[in-house]
């Protein structure tokens, strides 16, 4: 998913990154406000960061100036909400290009707005309206996470095909063209992300009760839509 430095035109590079410093800014507030408020949440924060620096640096050769590998942003989505996961997700990703070479400073708006943006938003409201329905924690976790991965590189395609539309086919032939590429190794990947996850999550089910309560993780139903509010926080 990491568009390699340089490798979309400037002013691209440029609009993404407008794009996503709201929500960077935003998230900024809402992990401030959690961080001061229940600072017991601090190593379940870095534990989610952790989760997404490894599984999104475990990469593969896909498109040209791209690679394909797992997010790990659906965890952090479920437990802290997107905007927190905005900010956690940019600072993987600002990492991994100055230490990994994986992804660059000039593509960090358009990543950060892929995979730390985009991505948790979409698994976020993917888990959310499972958990309305009453469908079992894991089984929300699971596709939570999967739309969260796929969500990511549906955005990188268009956000390659916006940057190099195909000569005769245009925009849709190069979305196309790059979706197809994407999904050979990506769906698998989303897949295998989910069921890490789902692992994951049981792990903490049976370490951290007491705090996936706080966050209303443990929640079914008609209670799960009264944790759509801290989303507006």
């Amino acid at each position: 998913m990491h568009i390699a430095e340089g490798f979309l035109p400037p002013a691209h590079a440029v609009a993404w990154g407008v794009a996503s410093a709201p929500f960077v800014v935003h998230g900024v507030r809402a992990l401030n406000r959690e961080v001061r408020e229940h600072p017991e949440s601090t190593l379940l924060l870095g534990a989610s960061g952790a989760f997404t620096f490894v599984l999104s640096a475990l990469k593969l050769p896909s498109v040209t100036g791209s690679c394909s590998h797992p997010t790990g942003t659906g965890l952090g989505a479920i437990l802290f909400r997107p905007p927190i996961m905005a900010v956690l997700g940019t600072i993987t990703l600002l990492f991994q290009a100055l230490l990994l070479a994986h992804g660059g400073l000039t593509t960090l708006g358009a990543n950060v707005f892929s995979m730390a943006i985009v991505g948790p938003w979409a698994g976020y409201g993917m888990y959310r309206l499972l958990r309305r329905y009453d469908v079992p924690l894991m089984v929300a976790v699971f596709f939570g996470a999967f739309v969260a991965d796929l969500s990511t590189y549906c955005v990188t395609s268009v956000q390659l095909a916006l940057a190099f539309p195909d000569p005769s086919s245009g925009f849709l032939g190069a979305l196309g063209k790059f979706g197809s590429i994407f999904a050979v190794t990506q769906i698998p990947l989303a897949v295998s992300e989910g069921l890490l996850t789902v692992l994951v999550m049981r792990l903490l089910v049976q370490s951290s009760k007491g705090e996936l309560t706080r966050l209303g993780v443990l929640v079914t139903g008609r209670q799960a839509q009264n944790g759509t509010e801290a989303v507006a926080r």
